[in-house]
């Protein structure tokens, strides 16, 4: 069964950076598309950006680009989501979710296979 654990969520001013972590196990990680999700109070779990299984394709929500990057390390089973120039409004519950056939970049939730338990990150103004 596969794993997925996020870490490095916390509490950040806006304008600062978080580097978020979510470390696999249990499978084949080198072959999944990977993706990054959040969710706030009160509000739907949406998409926050993906990445192949090479790496070498990403995509990401428009709220995000030019301030997120994601990117993964496929011999420490490991995918980052590096956070730059945050906001209030980036506060939410982030998830990291593997999607097993590798084939699809998708931006819903229904795309992919397994999630992480997620961590919090809270932007102060």
């Amino acid at each position: 069964q596969v794993q997925l654990v996020e870490s490095g969520g916390g509490l950040v001013q806006a304008g600062g950076s978080l580097i978020l972590s979510c470390a696999a196990s249990g499978g084949d990680f080198s072959m999944y598309s990977m993706g990054w999700f959040r969710q706030a109070p009160g509000k739907e779990r949406e998409f926050v950006g993906a990445i192949s299984w090479t790496g070498s394709s990403t995509y990401y929500a428009d709220s995000v680009k030019g301030r997120f990057t994601i990117s993964r390390d496929n011999y420490k089973n490991t995918v980052y989501l590096q956070m730059n120039s945050l906001k209030p409004e980036d506060t939410a519950v982030y998830y990291c979710a593997a999607e097993r056939s590798g084939l699809r970049l998708g931006a819903a939730t229904y795309d992919y296979d397994y999630w992480g338990q997620g961590t919090q990150v809270t932007v102060s103004s």
